[in-house]
This record gives structure tokens, sequence and C-alpha cells, in this order.
């Protein structure tokens, strides 16, 4: 599956403004090259590759540290953290961005469900789920929320959740998650597919950021329509 033109110019204009460069920095540069933005007083260093396009952005000393690194090494976060040793570089992350441009076909779920739009089934879902899960999804955080419930009890108990929150006024920043005993049911995948459709009938491009040693996270957004078409990593400097 493969995004249109059009769409990707405008992925392109949403994250070099994102990355605090010129609205055509990403979609004129050639492919391959890698724009080393320096930015001394920063308190992170971070890598992304889209399209093709590498940017680099952080203070000079790690973008001299950096040229000599190749696209695969700075997309790892441990590799990016290593060139900030001595500044107290902590891991934030990797992961695949991947967008979406085309309504997913039909996706049901394996069993009856409903679907809610409450903030608080959204907290009470990340309570179920592991800390780590919790952090990567940022569910409850999200601007516009949709979570799958079991409603065959007095109280409606949440089971998935998927919501999006508008970035830059072009993309929905989309994420996932799943109770773990409501997981390998296809439920993830469910709820994605309905904020996809939400998204692009709001004229958004919707964007999912999956973490690099996700697998769960990479299937529910491959099951939804998403194609990887980059990666991003980054680091937090101390001070």
């Amino acid at each position: 599956m493969n995004l249109d033109p059009g769409t990707i110019a405008i992925i392109q204009l949403a994250w070099s403004r994102r990355l605090g460069l010129a609205d055509d920095a990403l979609s004129g540069a050639p492919e391959g090259r890698r724009i080393y933005s320096l930015q001394e007083r920063t308190g992170r260093v971070s890598f992304v590759k889209l399209f093709g396009r590498e940017v680099f952005c952080g203070p000079e000393w790690a973008a001299d540290r950096a040229r000599g690194k190749s696209a695969d090494e700075l997309s790892r976060h441990s590799a990016l953290a290593s060139l900030a040793v001595e500044y107290g570089g902590r891991t934030v992350g990797s992961e695949h961005l991947c967008f979406a441009d085309s309504f997913p076909g039909p996706v049901e779920p394996d069993e009856d469900v409903a679907v809610a739009e409450d903030h608080d089934l959204a907290v009470a879902l990340e309570r179920l789920c592991p800390p780590d899960d919790v952090a990567e999804a940022g569910l409850a955080g999200k601007e516009t929320l949709f979570i799958v419930v079991d409603d065959s009890l007095a109280e409606p108990v949440p089971l998935a959740g998927a919501g999006f929150s508008v970035r830059d006024g072009i993309l929905a920043d989309l994420s996932t998650l799943t109770a773990p005993t409501a997981r390998m049911r296809g439920l993830g995948r469910y709820v994605t597919s309905i904020a996809v459709e939400e998204a692009m009938a709001a004229g958004l491009i919707p964007q999912f950021r999956a973490p690099l040693d996700n697998i769960g996270a990479a299937r529910t957004a491959a099951g939804a329509g998403f194609v990887a078409v980059g990666v991003r990593s980054e680091v937090q400097l101390a001070g």
C-alpha cells in the first residue's frame, strides 16, 4: 500500500514545521540527504528519517558526532544516547512513523461490544494496563477518544481504546491501548479503525507512532491501514 503524493507533501510540510525547518525543507531535500538543525539551547537530541530524508536536531557537538553515524545507527535510541553519555543523555525511545490516507476496510469485532467517547473510561482502561504501555499510548490525554466497552455488566468495563490529538492543524496523532485480558481479540484494530475514519472525516491525516520494539503496536497499525514510512528517535539531555 502506498500513500498518495499529495498526502506525502502534506506530511512533509507538517513535519518540517514540527522540526523547526522551512516549510519545503523535507519536500525539497534530495533523498538520502541529511539535514542538520543546530539548536544550542535545546534539552534534547533527535533524529528523524521520513520518506528517505533525514533530519538531526541538537547542539553542534552532537551533530559533529552524528556525522559519522548511519541512519540505521541513529534510528536506535541506544546509539543516539551514546553520543551524549557525558551530557546525561536519557533515552526517550525510538518509533516507526506510520500514516494512512485511505479508509480502512470493514473491521468488525469478534464479539458484541459498545463504543463510548468517555474520558473517565479511558482513565479506567489505563488503570488496567502496565505503566509502560500507558506511557507509550498517552490515551487519556488525547483530544478525541473512542473506548470499546463490555456493557453486559451493571457497569461498563473498558476493553480497548483509541484516540487522537490534532498536530499542526494537519495530522491526527493517534494511539491505541488494549487491556491485557482483552488482547488478541481484534479489539485494538477495531477501535483504531474507528479513530482513523473519524480523523479522515475531519479532514486530517492519521499518524500512528509505533515503538520499534512493540510488535503488537505495529500489527495494530498495519491492520488499520497505516503505512510505515519513517522512524524517529530521541534522547533527553540532563540539566
